[in-house]
């Protein structure tokens, strides 16, 4: 288990990876979806005599959902210079792959994961954002246990970031990292918006970056 960061948190990569720098990072993305419906019983012999009483009880009902992982690459003048999304899996001349989308959110830990060597990034990026948006037509309030992680090159967590992501928006831009000198910085961003593609938050990224 890595270490775990709050809205609004930060932690340079090689001091959450034991004072080592990273060389690649992997970005994962989980979720589960559900809704909750109230099935109503009624005792068999109460129904049977007329004298009982329905009662409601909760069901967990699952769902599929179409969330998509993606990041923006951006320049140290703020210029967004490559898009990584479900449409286009590879990007910043091949130092960033998405492994594919997931349609439903089925199956445990991640349903999506970018891949990012930080060494073969050209030296004008600043940051790489990572988003998710969905895509289906459905927002986040289906969406429960939602959390994006960081791994370094061996597959082991050295992030986690829980995501508060109740509510009737479609976007979450969750956190970026960013170069500082020879290291780089990770940010648990969690900014709410709306957009079901990444293209439709990007300039909501912008603002964010100031």
């Amino acid at each position: 288990m890595g270490i775990s960061l709050s809205k609004g948190q930060g932690i340079s990569l090689s001091k959450a990876n034991n004072g080592n720098a990273l060389s690649q990072v992997t970005m994962g993305l989980g979720w589960d979806a559900y809704v909750w419906k109230e099935e109503k019983t009624g005792g068999f012999l109460g129904g049977l005599f007329g004298g009982g009483s329905e009662t409601g009880k909760r069901v967990k009902v699952e769902r599929d959902v179409d969330l998509d992982a993606s990041c923006l690459v951006i320049d140290k003048s703020g210029r967004v210079i490559d898009t990584i999304y479900f449409g286009k899996l590879t990007g910043a001349n091949g130092a960033i792959k998405h492994t594919g989308d997931n349609l439903t959110g089925d199956g445990d830990g991640d349903d999506e994961q970018i891949k990012v060597n930080l060494n073969s990034l050209s030296d004008d990026v600043k940051h790489v954002v990572f988003t998710v948006n969905a895509f289906s037509n459905v927002n986040f309030d289906i969406v429960h246990n939602a959390f994006c992680r960081l791994l370094d090159e061996k597959g082991n967590e050295i992030i986690r970031f829980p995501l508060d992501s109740s509510g009737d928006h479609t976007a979450i831009v969750m956190a970026k990292v960013t170069r500082n000198g020879n290291d780089w910085d990770f940010d648990a961003i969690g900014e709410k918006c709306n957009g079901k593609t990444v293209k439709a938050i990007t300039s909501v990224v912008q603002e964010l970056l100031g």
